[in-house]
This record gives structure tokens, sequence and C-alpha cells, in this order.
């Protein structure tokens, strides 16, 4: 018999095991369906925006050779509408906002020292609904009925009317689809830089890319809701005969431009916003210094978000609103280059001060100083009322659009995906091909777009096939085309070259750019729990403040760098100045996220296939995922408090009063109350348009009707508080008394609702009733979620999972039903109570 050989692991060997083998994913294609974790959806997020954007510029190619000469015949007049508005589309909604927020979810926990975001299923499904939402909206072309109204979908060119077939409900469906992953993703960011720093990354230290993206997340909170609530509008005006749009039952066809725009210009900036992040991370590190104006920069950044919300008339200017508006608006429009101004400042102040160093992201830097400028100031142009009234919808405006657009996200973006490339692969894409690509795009976009400012101002409309040869345009549109496909060469280079450096480019070593945030603290290849032991950070910017750091990160003898728990763990921080305070326990590999995506575009499917009622019954199955999801949060059954390290003992989340499903649920009602109050803006909007509201033949509920269900709506949340309060008292049984009495009261609060909603008849007779019904019906859904949530908390109770200790489930439950009766209180006196005072 041999000797068996004593083993020659040491403990730290077996810690850094354990945490390879906690935070694992599967092999093979389960692990590739499962996986949760932030670097493998992050480059998920990134290779599908890229890979929607290869199709988005195809269709552009196709456009620009129709444009290319009058009388072309590459297109017929509806499949250019279809080409236009699905190249529009896929740029906007499938690969801007996407490809920035995969940047954000790779980027941001390493910037600030976490191992993973606290809602990493969250992330996964947010990552599906993308994908779904995208193959949703393409599948129209296998049905042949490709969306044709333009990016923006005005009615009432949308409407059943001028629109009877499936193309509008493929966009209206799809785009919402897709939209729920960036609010997805933008609550986990917010949620993560509030409360998911590395102990000693104080609000003045976080990285400006996660400054960049916190402002984004915010907006992306307030100015998606608007879209979301005009896209369901017009779907169920389509479906169900309802009618927000027809000014000959009181609509108005200006509410929806109103609503696109409310979400349109925001937009811009949740664009560019990232983009100026990816600047400022790469300026400071290609200049070798830190950033010039590090305080006005994060000023700045939240100036931009508040402005952006008020320049939504920016792009109505040709509609008929009266000229003061448009002045006030005017104004703002040009006020938001100053924050913009700052930054652009700020940058030029740091490469000066700094000793630049040129290689291929400063390049992409300068490539943005050089087109992003002009492009601000077009936009300073046509800010400009009077000039604005001559360039609209004119190829000024194309040009203007794609300046900043593609000038203020495309060079960043290529900056960026340079400079973390080593970071991602481990390798370094080659030189000569990354500099002839960079030029390549550089001097195609510069003659692709210059030109459309001279045929704009020349005349030539926007979405028109073609052009008369007597308007004398026509060399320049060639010129523009045989540009377009040198862009169109210079991308695709870019895109190999990075695909190619994966397998083949050179080796890079550690910190290649010598950066200085904590990214580059990391080895390659990434582990998936990124650091050994989360670093604790002494300065803006932590690795040059500390050069050691890095290596302590790489050790599992500090803080989180036991995993015998074998959970996964993070830290969660205090919100200003980053003291640990709880230990988040997340999910590993779970299916839940994709079977959750899979049922919901079932059910989408079913609608726009219009079975309604096989719709509404998969709502059942969705549930039950929703509620294995909810079940299986948070480590169920798991200690209250673990030890972080030696000598510092830190409640978990269930147990922490600072928890992340705290946060998530104020968040979540961010989204939601800008959806509410985009509904109520939707009814005061109409009310003004209209001379009786209600008009004559709809009656408004009784005061018995009306009081009674006011009064059950209040019973709900005495009762909600009645179990909240016995929970405190570790009064289990009396708590899940009080969480079913919220049910019961619900439902009679349901009933008394349709009471007091019978006497305004068929929503289809009248606005009035059709956003009547819509309050309601929006109020009620949220009743019966929170009766759903009292449901989950009681059988928490009954298996010991919820108790005074751990009353995080009991609190989120309790902050739903607060704000669902404060809303209904609004929606109520919307409805039953304003109608007596107009």
């Amino acid at each position: 018999m041999s000797a068996v050989a004593p083993s020659t692991a040491t403990p730290e060997d077996e810690r850094l095991q354990a945490l390879h083998d906690t935070w694992s994913t599967p092999p093979g294609w389960r692990g590739r369906l499962t996986a949760v974790n932030h670097s493998t959806i992050g480059l998920r997020f990134i290779v599908t925006g890229l890979a929607f954007f290869l199709i988005g510029g195809l269709l552009s190619m196709f456009i620009r050779l129709q444009l290319a000469w009058f009388g072309n015949e590459v297109l017929d007049p509806q499949r250019y509408a279809e080409f236009v508005t699905m190249h529009g589309t896929t740029m906007m909604f499938l690969f801007a906002v996407p490809i920035m927020e995969g940047f954000a979810l790779y980027l941001v926990p390493k910037m600030l020292g976490a191992r993973d975001l606290p809602f990493p299923r969250l992330s996964a499904f947010g990552y599906w609904c993308y994908l779904f939402g995208g193959l949703f909206l393409y599948s129209s072309f296998l049905f042949d009925a490709v969306p044709d109204s333009g990016w923006f979908m005005y009615v009432p060119l949308t409407d059943a009317t001028w629109s009877p077939g499936l193309n509008a409900d493929f966009w209206l469906i799809g785009v919402t689809f897709s939209e729920i992953a960036a609010v997805a993703a933008a609550v986990e960011m917010i949620v993560a830089i509030l409360i998911g720093r590395a102990p000693g990354m104080d609000l003045r230290r976080i990285p400006l890319f996660a400054w960049a993206m916190l402002v984004t997340s915010f907006m992306i909170v307030f100015g998606f809701p608007p879209l979301i609530l005009a896209s369901i509008l017009l779907e169920i005006q389509r479906a169900f005969g309802f009618v927000f749009f027809d000014p000959a039952l009181g609509g108005d066809p200006l509410l929806w431009q109103h609503l696109f725009w409310l979400f349109g210009h925001p937009e811009v900036y949740i664009i560019f916003l990232p983009a100026a992040g990816v600047v400022s991370m790469v300026v400071s590190t290609f200049a070798r210094r830190p950033m010039v104006g590090y305080t006005w920069i994060v000023l700045a950044l939240v100036g931009t978000g508040f402005l952006s919300f008020g320049l939504w008339v920016h792009h109505m200017f040709t509609v008929g609103i009266p000229l003061l508006a448009l002045a006030f608006f005017s104004a703002a429009s040009m006020a938001v280059a100053i924050p913009m101004g700052i930054q652009v400042f700020a940058w030029i102040a740091t490469l000066w001060a700094g000793r630049p160093w040129l290689r291929v992201p400063t390049l992409y830097l300068f490539g943005f100083f050089f087109v992003f400028v002009p492009g601000g100031l077009t936009g300073v142009m046509v800010a400009m009322v009077p000039f604005d009234w001559q360039a609209h919808d004119s190829h000024f405006v194309v040009a203007h659009l794609h300046h900043v657009l593609i000038g203020g996200l495309m060079f960043p973006l290529f900056a960026g995906l340079y400079y973390w490339l080593p970071l991602a692969s481990g390798r370094e894409p080659s030189e000569s091909l990354s500099r002839t690509a960079f030029w390549l795009v550089f001097i195609g976009f510069n003659l692709t777009f210059l030109p459309m400012y001279l045929t704009g101002l020349l005349g030539m409309p926007r979405r028109s096939y073609t052009y008369l040869p007597e308007l004398g345009f026509h060399w320049l549109n060639l010129v523009s085309t045989a540009a377009g496909f040198v862009l169109a060469v210079g991308m695709v280079a870019v895109l190999v070259d990075v695909a190619l450096s994966f397998r083949h480019g050179p080796r890079a070593r550690r910190n290649p750019w010598r950066a200085g945030t904590l990214e580059w603290a990391m080895q390659h290849p990434v582990p998936n729990f990124n650091f050994a032991s989360v670093p604790r950070v002494q300065g803006r910017d932590a690795l040059w403040a500390d050069p050691m750091l890095a290596e302590a990160t790489s050790r599992p003898d500090g803080l989180l760098g036991d995993a015998r728990h074998g959970v996964r763990e993070l830290i969660g921080s205090s919100l200003l100045d980053a003291r640990p305070e709880q230990v988040i326990r997340v999910s590993g590999p779970t299916w839940l996220p994709l079977v959750a995506a899979l049922v919901l575009a079932m059910l989408l499917a079913c609608f726009i296939a219009k079975l309604y009622w096989l719709a509404l019954a998969m709502a059942l199955p969705l549930f039950a995922v929703l509620w294995r999801w909810a079940w299986t949060t948070g480590d169920p059954g798991g200690p209250d408090a673990v030890e972080a390290e030696p000598g510092l003992v830190l409640p978990t989340q269930g147990a922490a009063r600072n928890a992340p499903g705290w946060w998530a649920l104020v968040m979540s009602l961010l989204v939601d109350g800008s959806l509410f109050a985009s509904l109520v803006f939707s009814y005061f909007y109409l009310w003004l348009g209209t001379e009786a509201w209600p008009p004559a033949g709809i009656a408004i509920a009784g005061w018995p009707a009306a009081i009674t269900s006011l009064v059950l709506l209040a019973a709900c949340a005495g009762a909600a508080q009645f179990a909240t309060r016995a929970l405190r008292s570790d009064a289990r049984g009396r708590a899940a008394a009080g969480w079913l009495a919220t049910g019961l009261l619900g439902t009679g609060f349901l009933v008394a609702q349709a009471w007091a909603m019978a006497p305004t008849g068929a929503p289809g007779t009248h606005a009035y009733a059709s956003v009547a019904w819509t309050l309601a019906g929006f109020h009620i859904v949220h009743v019966l979620l929170a009766m759903l949530f009292a449901a989950f908390v009681a059988a928490r109770l009954r298996r010991n999972l919820v108790t005074a200790a751990r009353p995080l489930e009991a609190r989120v439950t309790a902050g739903l039903w607060r704000y669902t009766v404060a809303q209904g209180v609004l929606a109520w006196g919307v409805i039953h109570l304003f109608p007596r005072l107009a």
C-alpha cells in the first residue's frame, strides 16, 4: 500500500478554493442559461447590444443606398418606411441604452469594490427581457407586419384606423418589453451605488463613471415611465376601443407627443451621461493625473439630469404651443449647455495639466471632442424657435441627431471598449488595426453627416424616400452614402479587432494603463467574486492612494475572505460614509430569471395575437414563478448575523435597517409614482382640451359609493399598521391576522370601487371615461399586488421566516400598502372629487 502524500494546500489556498466553489457557474449550456454573475450578464448586454448595432447599421446602409441618387428604387416607399422605423428603434432602444447599461453592470461593482450586484437575479431577468423584447420586435418581419410609423410612433398614424394591422402592436409591446430591462438595471444600479460601496468609499470618492450611472439611473426611473404609459394607453386604445387620442371623443393626438418626449429628451442625456462618465475615466488615466474639478463634474451631471426633464417641448416647437411657453423651453434648451460645457472644460483642463499618453483610447477621446462640440452647437441652433421652425423635419435635424448621439456615444463607447478590453479579455488588441479602424470611423462619420446639414438647409425633408433632381443636392447625398460605407467598414473593423483580441491578442499585464480605480486591482482572468477580500478605500483614486491595495484584495484574509458558509456574500455599507453595516446574501445560478422572462414573453405573444383570455391565464404561471423567486430571496432560514471578519459581526439583510430590499421598494415606487403622475398628467391635459368634464351623458359616482370605497381603503392601511406593530412585539399570530385582514378589506374595496365606477359607462364613449377607468384600474392592480404581498408575509410568518428580528418582508409590505393607500386617495380625488369642483 502506497503512502498518501500530505496535502500542500495552505489555509489561504483552501479559502480561495472555497470562494471559487461558492461563486462558480455550472459548465456547459446549463451554466450559460442560469448564470446571474454581474460580469457575465454585463458582457451579454454588451455583445447583444453590438449585435443589434450591426443590424441597425445594416438597415441604415439600405436607407443610404436609397437616398444616394434621385429616383433610386433600392427600397419601395413601404419598405423604406419600415427600415427607417426599425433603424431608429433599434439604435435608440436596443443599442444605445442597453449597451451602456451593460458597461455599468460589468464595471460598477468592480469600481465600487463589490463582489456583485445586490439583486443578481434581477439583472439576469432584465437581460432576458431585453433579448426577448428585441427578438419580439424583429419577429415582425416573419409576419410581414414590420412597424412603419417612425421610431416615435406618432398618433393618429399608429391608431387602429390608420394602422389596422399588427405593425404598431409589435413596436408597442416589443419596446415596452425591452424597457423592463432598462428599469430593472436602473433600480439595480441605484441600490448598488448607494449601499454597495467598499468601506471608505464615501460620496466624495465614488468614481465618476459610477456617478454618471447613478444620475442616469434616476433619470431612467423618472423618464421611462411616461413612454411606458403612452405605449400602454395606445395599445389599450388599439385593442379595446379606448379613446385617449381620438379628438372626436375628447382625446388628443398631442398627448402622445407630450408623453413620448417627456421620455424622449431625457433619453438623449440618458445616452450621453454614461458616455461622459467613460470620458472622465479615460481622460484621468491617460492624462496620468486625478480629474480636475471632480466636484464640479458631479454637480454638472446632476444639473444635466434635472434640466433634461424641462426640455421635452424642444421637439414640439411647430405644433402650435403658445409663444410664451416656447420661450421658456427654448431658454431651458440652451441652459442645458452650461453643465455640459463644465464637463468639457474639466476634461480639457485635466489633459492640459497632465502628461497625455497617446494610445487608441486617447484617439477616440480626441475624435469625441472634435465631433461632439459642433454637434452641441447645432443643438443650440435648433433650440432657437425661429430657426427650428425652418429646420424642423429636415435633414439638418437628422444630421444634428446623429452628430450628438453617435458623436456623444459611439466615440466614448469605443474609447471605453479599448480601455477596458484588457480587463475583460486579459489581452490587448492589435495596435495597427485599432488605429486604422479609428481613422476609417472618424473620416467616414464626418463625411457622412456633415453634408446632411447642407441638404437639410437646402430643403431635403426627413423620412422622404426620394427627391427631385431639380433640388440640386444629389451629389451631397452621394458623398454621404459613399462615406457611410467607409464608416461601416471602420465600425466592423473595430468589432473584428475586439473579437480577435479575446483569442489572439497579446497577453496584457495587470493594470496595463496604470489606472487608479478599483476595477484594475483584479487579476486576469477576473474571478467571479472579483475580490478575495473586500478592499478598504483610502482615496478617490484608490490604487494611486494605496499602491499595495491590489495585492491586499487578492488574499482571502480580510473582509469576507472566509467563504466557509457556502453562500455568496456582499458588504452593505452606509449611505454617506460607506461604513460596513450588513452582509448581503445573494443568489447563485438559477433558472428563475429565464423562466420568468419566457412566461412573460408568452403572455405578451398571446396578447398581440388577441388571445386575451389566454394571456390572462398566463398570469398564473408568472405569479407562481415570482412567488418562488420571492420565497428564495435573501437566504431564508439563514442566520440573523454573521462574522464578516475577525471581530466584526454584521446583521444579514433580513435583519438590517438599511436592507437592499427596502431600497429596491423605494426605487420601484419612484418608477411607479412617475407612471401614476404621467397618468394624472394625461387626465388633466385632456380636461384642458374639452368644454365639459365629464361630458353630458356620463355620470359621476354617488357619494355613498365613493365614500365607502375610500373608508375601506383607509381601513386597509389601518390593518397593515396593526400587523406591523404586532410583529414588533413579536406577536406573530396577531401579525398574520392583521395581514390577512388587509386582504379581506382589500376585497371589499374592490367591490366598492366597481360600484363607484359603474355610472361612468363604457370607456370607449369619451376620453373622460377612458382615463377615469384607466386610473381606477391602475390603482386596482396595486391593491391586488399589495394583497398578494400581505398573503406572502402571512405565509412567511407561519414558517417562522419573518420575525421581530428579521422584519424586512413585513416592512416592505407595509411600505407598499402605505403607498397604495396614498395613491388611491389621490386617484379617488381625481375621479370622484375633481369633476365636482371643476
